[in-house]
C-alpha cells in the first residue's frame, strides 16, 4: 500500500538492518542501492550495490526528492553506531574526513596495514555480511571485549539492541538512546556489528553518536 501524505516512508534502518516506517529523524542517511519501486516501495531487496554507505544529512546545498523513481533508495540513521551496525561505512565524498579516519582504521585492523581502497574495503564487508545459512552474520562475544560505538543484544532479549558506552550498556530506539546501564563485562552477547567493522573501532575510529548516548 502507498503511504498517505505526510505518513512517514518505510526508509529509517535499525541496527538489525531492518527497514522501517517511524517519524524519528535521524543523524545520517545513507544509501545500498535502488530498493524501491515507481511508487516508492520496497521491495523484497535489501541491496543493490556492495557500497553500503553513511551520508550527512545536507551536502554543498544539494536537494533531493526522496525515494524518485530510477534514484537511490535513501535510508536513514539515528547515527554511525546504527549504520556501521548495520553494515554501512562513511562516504567518501560528503565524508571524506571521516573515511579518511575510517580507512584509517581499517588499516590498522582488518587491513592488516593496507590503505585499501573504499571498493576493497566494500568487496570485504559485502563478502561477510551474511553467514553460511544467509543469514545476517553475527557473534558471540564478552561485553567487556567490545569497544564503544558497537552494538549487540543481550540473552533473554534479542529483539533489544543495546549500545556499548563508556563501560556500560545503552537502549537502542529511533529516537535515541537510554539511560546509561552497568552490566557485567564478562556477560556473553550476540554482537550486531559486522565483525570486520568491530575490529575497525577497536582500532580506534570514533563514530557520530546520538547526542542521547552521552
Amino acid at each position: 500500500m502507498t503511504a498517505s501524505p505526510g505518513s512517514p516512508r518505510r526508509n529509517r534502518v535499525s541496527p538489525f538492518g531492518d527497514i522501517e516506517a517511524t517519524p524519528a529523524r535521524g543523524l545520517l542517511m545513507g544509501n545500498r542501492g535502488i530498493l524501491h519501486d515507481d511508487k516508492g516501495e520496497l521491495g523484497r531487496a535489501r541491496w543493490r550495490s556492495r557500497a553500503w554507505i553513511s551520508c550527512v544529512l545536507a551536502y554543498k546545498g544539494a536537494r533531493r526528492a526522496i525515494m524518485s523513481p530510477g534514484s537511490y533508495t535513501e535510508l536513514f540513521f539515528c547515527d554511525e553506531a546504527v549504520a556501521m551496525a548495520a553494515g554501512h561505512r562513511p562516504c567518501a565524498l560528503c565524508r571524506r574526513a571521516d573515511f579518511e579516519r575510517f580507512r584509517a582504521g581499517w588499516a590498522r585492523g582488518p587491513g592488516e596495514g593496507r590503505a585499501e581502497r573504499a571498493s576493497t574495503i566494500d568487496a570485504r564487508l559485502h563478502a561477510s555480511r551474511l553467514d553460511a545459512a544467509r543469514r545476517p552474520a553475527r557473534f558471540p562475544a564478552r561485553l567487556g571485549d567490545l569497544p564503544d560505538g558497537a552494538m549487540a543484544t543481550r540473552a533473554g532479549d534479542p529483539g533489544v539492541a543495546w549500545l556499548v558506552r563508556q563501560g556500560g550498556v545503552r537502549r537502542w530506539s529511533h529516537d535515541g538512546y537510554g539511560p546509561r546501564e552497568d552490566a557485567d563485562p564478562g556477560e556473553t552477547v550476540t554482537v550486531l556489528t559486522p565483525r570486520l567493522l568491530v575490529e575497525v573501532l577497536r582500532a580506534g575510529y570514533t563514530p557520530l553518536l546520538h547526542p542521547s548516548a552521552g
